[in-house]
């Protein structure tokens, strides 16, 4: 028997009871259940679409523009980043010969630390300011319980929390039934090492002025970065019922010796707790600001580096690195981003003359089969 269907019931898509159907006549139930969607543009996929056709005279043009600009814009980047100047120092002291052997095996608490100087040539001046950084590496400031080990409210400054820090600092939260500060495995392993700069003439040593100030992120210093509250003078009595973390020789208030630049606002320490990346990384230390547009800041010759070794990386296979360094527009000596520029656009000129051959050879030809005679 035909069943008759209403246009409301083909619209919702939900026929409702009727004779010859289950559930149908003068008492039928409910509605038969459907797994039919809605009869709606969005459900039925009929919303407006528009989709590319790609055509030779599209995709061409777009793969010469692409490597015409890019191939351009890779040989600036390249050449800018070829122009920084940068010299690289490794004073581990793995090797025998190397001055810093003697200090591989110092630990935290050595007294009095140990000292090696490495001499070194610069072959090149240096014209703009030079930043002064240390490298590690091997160093895993990226594992996610190192990157977790910090109480970001005690270093803001909150009272609270400087002496009851949090629990993710453990096992760096307390020593000695005094709480830490700064508590946790960052500020623990801060960098402590101590590099000294000296231009040699004529056998003197003569001193570069070397500017701690500046080097750590305006943010950082001024809004994550705070000392407890109080009076602002008297550190020792701010950090009073705390206790310096386990590998430090001295306390967080006797850092620096300018009231602006210790404690918490330290800013070697900010810069340490601002964790890296990738396991071989390198921090800013210190600033060599250029004196006047006459000479350069560093001038070609002979310099000495001399280095208090506290830091201990011969447990763990690691390495460390002083580099001299000048920046440009674009930042710090990165050849990487200026080579893939050049790689990408020179690939897409290839393209294009490929695809360009193939389109003139054989774009013209009939579809239809040709028919010998």
């Amino acid at each position: 028997m035909a069943v008759n269907y209403s246009a409301k019931e083909e619209a919702d898509g939900h026929p409702s009871g009727g004779v010859g159907m289950p559930g149908g006549g003068a008492g039928g139930g409910g509605a038969v259940k459907t797994r039919k969607p809605d009869n709606t543009a969005f459900k039925q996929q009929r919303l407006p679409a528009w989709q590319p056709i790609l055509t030779a005279g599209t995709v061409l043009p777009a793969f010469f523009i692409i490597g015409l600009i890019f191939i351009p814009i890779g040989i600036g980047i390249f050449v800018t980043s070829n122009n920084i100047r940068e010299y690289e120092i490794d004073y581990t002291g793995t090797e025998p010969s190397s001055p810093c052997n003697k200090c591989l095996n110092v630990s935290w608490d050595s007294t009095p630390p140990c000292t090696c100087t490495i001499n070194f040539t610069l072959e090149h001046s240096f014209e703009s300011n030079v930043f002064m950084y240390y490298g590690l590496s091997n160093f895993y400031q990226n594992h996610r319980r190192y990157v977790k080990s910090r109480d970001d409210s005690q270093l803001n400054g909150d009272n609270s929390s400087l002496l009851n820090p949090s629990k993710e600092c453990e096992p760096y939260r307390t020593n000695e039934d005094k709480p830490i500060a700064p508590c946790g495995a960052i500020a623990n392993s801060m960098f402590n090492d101590t590099l000294e700069l000296y231009r040699i003439d004529n056998d003197t040593r003569t001193p570069i002025t070397l500017i701690k100030k500046g080097i750590a992120w305006w943010t950082d210093k001024n809004v994550k970065f705070r000392n407890p509250t109080g009076d602002g003078n008297n550190l020792t009595a701010l950090f009073q019922g705390t206790t310096k973390p386990v590998n430090w020789p001295k306390p967080v208030y006797m850092l620096d010796s300018e009231p602006d630049n210790n404690g918490f606002i330290n800013e070697d320490f900010i810069v340490w707790m601002r964790t890296a990346a990738l396991p071989t990384f390198r921090k800013l230390y210190r600033l060599i600001e250029r004196k006047n547009n006459l000479q350069p800041t560093l001038q070609a010759g002979k310099y000495s580096l001399d280095i208090a070794y506290n830091y201990p990386v011969h447990s763990f296979d690691g390495r460390k690195r002083m580099i001299l360094s000048t920046i440009s527009w674009m930042g710090g000596k990165n050849p990487f981003l200026g080579i893939a520029y050049i790689t990408v656009g020179s690939i897409c000129f290839f393209l294009g003359v490929v695809l360009l051959i193939i389109h003139h050879k054989y774009g013209n030809r009939n579809t239809s089969a040709d028919i010998p005679n």
